[in-house]
């Protein structure tokens, strides 16, 4: 006599997990019956009295036990199969998703950007494949190959003939003498205004500040100075940006070294940073203008400090007086500024990794992360 259809021993958590399932019904209808089988099997039920509790076949019953012997929980997951055969082939996907992605002009349509139905229209009448899509099945695709609807975005690349020479000299002078590289340039425009900002606060009840957008008190430029060695950053707020302002701001940096040795200077090429008295100086006083190439001010080290300038003093504030919070924040950030030995230190390890990776792989050494 042949041996009675059930289902193993359960697990206590495979018990717990088919009880949850069958208590609560929820979800698809196929595992909820399915739990029901297996709960069932496992209670000593027969698989006939099963097929009369879910109203299905015996075979199946069957099935499910066997299956759920095999591959446990995983057999309460339906796996579907069949239906109408696949009409767009994965050709055809790729010739869609490429065709999503160029640009209308290019293929000869009067206008610059796709819709869904523009371009299920295009595939099905104008392009050299054609291809017949719904607009439903479109968007399915579209949205699989993770393509969205977004903004136009511009940038600008460097024109700069003497962009590699540049930058590669404001690389050397940073790596090789961290302690006399100072970096300048003009933060702004600041307006006496509330500025809209983010921060912490209860769910649903964010801070709030007077939308007061008169600018009685004009615009002012924080005239900015970095120390890329003693990681020190200064500044006063001017009025306007100038050569006698860019001038005085070279004698605040010549007067952190008064040593008389060479010092370097990286700032971009603002006309007001060009001189000719600015130059003469310069020369006369050891100081070398390193100049970030055209469009690319993203070179300049003190871009990255101006960051947390605006996140922590200017976003989000209604100062009445911006300048002594300016000054109040620079005295707090310096004081808090890393050390120079661990920043040495850090310069040092990153030099041990690119000499270890060039002598490992036999490469040019390139800057660590």
């Amino acid at each position: 006599m042949a041996d009675l259809v059930r289902v193993r021993r359960l697990s206590d958590q495979e018990g717990q997990q088919l009880l949850r399932i069958t208590r609560r019904g929820t979800g698809s209808p196929i595992r909820l019956r399915r739990a029901m089988v297996v709960l069932a099997s496992a209670d000593g039920n027969t698989v006939p009295a099963i097929a009369r509790l879910v109203q299905a076949d015996e075979d199946t019953i069957r099935q499910v036990i066997h299956r759920f012997n095999e591959m446990g929980m995983a057999c309460l997951d339906p796996q579907w199969a069949g239906g109408r055969p696949r009409q767009i082939s994965s050709d055809e996907e790729q010739f869609i998703v490429e065709t999503a992605n160029t640009r209308p002009e290019k293929l000869g349509r009067p206008f610059t950007r796709w819709s869904i139905r523009k371009l299920a229209d295009h595939l099905r009448l104008h392009s050299t494949r054609r291809v017949r899509i719904g607009r439903e099945r479109l968007r399915q695709i579209l949205h699989r190959h993770r393509i969205t609807f977004q903004r136009t975005k511009t940038w600008k690349e460097s024109t700069d003939p003497r962009r590699d020479t540049k930058l590669a000299r404001i690389e050397y002078v940073s790596s090789h003498f961290p302690q006399r590289v100072f970096a300048f340039d003009e933060f702004g425009p600041l307006v006496i205004r509330p500025q809209a900002g983010a921060g912490w606060a209860p769910v649903g009840h964010p801070h709030r500040l007077p939308a007061n957008y008169h600018k009685l008190h004009g615009v002012r430029q924080v005239h900015g100075c970095y120390s890329v060695g003693d990681d020190q950053l200064w500044g006063v707020v001017r009025r306007r940006k100038s050569a006698a302002n860019t001038l005085a701001a070279l004698k605040s940096i010549r007067a952190a070294r008064p040593d008389g040795a060479p010092i370097y200077v990286i700032l971009d090429n603002l006309s007001a940073h060009k001189g000719r008295k600015i130059r003469t100086r310069a020369a006369r006083n050891k100081v070398e203008l390193c100049f970030t190439p055209t469009y690319a001010s993203w070179a300049n080290p003190i871009e990255a400090q101006f960051g947390p300038l605006r996140t922590f003093v200017i976003a989000g504030s209604n100062h009445p007086a911006l300048t002594r919070r300016l000054q109040a924040y620079l005295r707090w950030r310096n004081a808090n500024a890393r050390h120079p030995d661990v920043l040495t230190a850090q310069r040092r390890e990153r030099a041990r990794i690119r000499s270890e990776r060039q002598q490992r792989w036999g490469q040019p050494a390139t800057r660590a992360a």
